[in-house]
């Protein structure tokens, strides 16, 4: 593992407790997109576009959230980690990956509430009996299935070559879930106080860490607020995660780097701020929301993060990376653009249909 580097830049390589070093601190963010198949197989147009970004020169290239169970299927063409029948096609991704030069990592997922009945045909559920989406709770035995299945997903990803994988613990899906202050309410150990809620985060991290090889990375993407969470108990989360010594990086999806925080109470530093002057014992700390331009990705860093995640101006430019790197005045083209940039920039048919009916002033027309 190395040390942490004064003023580091976008080039500087990042270590990391396992694993290869990340070649730089430009990475990939996990994006849903809807190129596989029905059965959560490899799509030719998800290969296609995740493998130019990765020849694009991102230090790291996630894929989008691969559910690890069949039920939890949220959106049309979702990748999956559940079977071995996935097993070439995520072969496939990481073999690509790593010919790119860049280190690979499947983000492991399930839906919960947000599981589409209509392509699993069946019940969604989630840690409480929720009315709003019919979701019904999860049983104990259930719970402890999730964690048996998802720690079979990253084994799976282990085995396909992928160099780690990520927890989505973000943006109210299954994971999320169990963060909720609000409504997560079980009295069987995995809900109630802070510790109960918790509880499945560390669960989780120690299994895997066991489960798989020492060399394997492992990263948790966390929603620091909203969904249920309180922003105290998200840095007190963040702070025994990185405390742990198990993790390698915390990635924190912030919807935009330098908001407000939601809560009054909180409201002053911006929202990275409650988190980059956390004691991280090696873990390394990255941030995402609205990075459109090198400056704004190495002023996080300057801010005191590790890394940036790219969303947004990764599906406009499928270099981004490599363009950062050689200017620091370089600029996204703004939105919307037109279908044939896209489809220039890898962007397959669905996923433009994806953008165009659920990405406000994306797509042109």
């Amino acid at each position: 593992m190395s040390t942490t580097t004064p003023n580091p830049t976008l080039a500087t390589p990042l270590g990391l407790a396992h694993g290869p070093a990340w070649p730089n601190r430009v990475t990939l963010a996990p994006l849903t997109n809807w190129q596989s198949h029905v059965d959560g197989t490899l799509g030719e147009a998800e290969a296609h576009w995740l493998l130019m970004r990765a020849q694009g020169g991102f230090g790291m290239t996630m894929t989008c959230a691969a559910h690890v169970q069949r039920g939890g299927q949220g959106f049309p063409g979702q990748l999956g980690a559940w079977s071995d029948a996935h097993l070439p096609g995520l072969k496939r991704l990481a073999d690509g990956i790593r010919a790119a030069g860049s280190v690979s990592a499947l983000q492991l997922q399930h839906s919960g509430r947000r599981s589409d009945r209509t392509l699993t045909g069946e019940q969604p559920v989630s840690p409480w009996d929720d009315a709003e989406t019919g979701a019904r709770a999860l049983t104990t035995t259930e719970v402890e299935q999730l964690v048996d299945d998802m720690v079979a997903a990253a084994q799976r990803a282990e085995r396909a070559g992928f160099d780690g994988v990520e927890l989505h613990f973000a943006h109210g899906y299954l994971l999320c879930a169990f963060l909720d202050a609000e409504h997560n309410h079980r009295s069987d150990g995995w809900g109630g106080d802070f510790t109960g809620r918790s509880r499945i985060v560390f669960t989780l991290i120690d299994r895997i860490r066991r489960a798989c090889r020492p060399d394997f990375q492992l990263g948790l993407r966390l929603s620091p607020e909203r969904y249920g969470i309180p922003l105290a108990e998200a840095r007190e989360l963040a702070r025994q995660v990185m405390a742990s010594g198990q993790l390698d990086y915390l990635d924190l999806s912030l919807w935009d780097v330098f908001k407000q925080p939601v809560e009054e109470a909180h409201k002053g530093p911006p929202l990275i701020h409650h988190f980059t002057d956390l004691p991280r014992h090696g873990t390394r700390l990255g941030v995402a929301g609205k990075l459109m331009d090198a400056a704004r990705a190495q002023a996080c860093l300057d801010a005191g993060a590790d890394f940036v995640l790219i969303g947004r101006a990764a599906i406009l430019h499928h270099d981004f990376a490599r363009r950062a790197l050689a200017d620091p005045g370089f600029v996204a083209l703004p939105r919307p653009v037109t279908r044939a940039h896209l489809q220039a920039e890898g962007v397959g048919p669905k996923f433009l249909d994806y953008l165009a009916t659920t990405w406000k002033d994306f797509v042109k027309g």
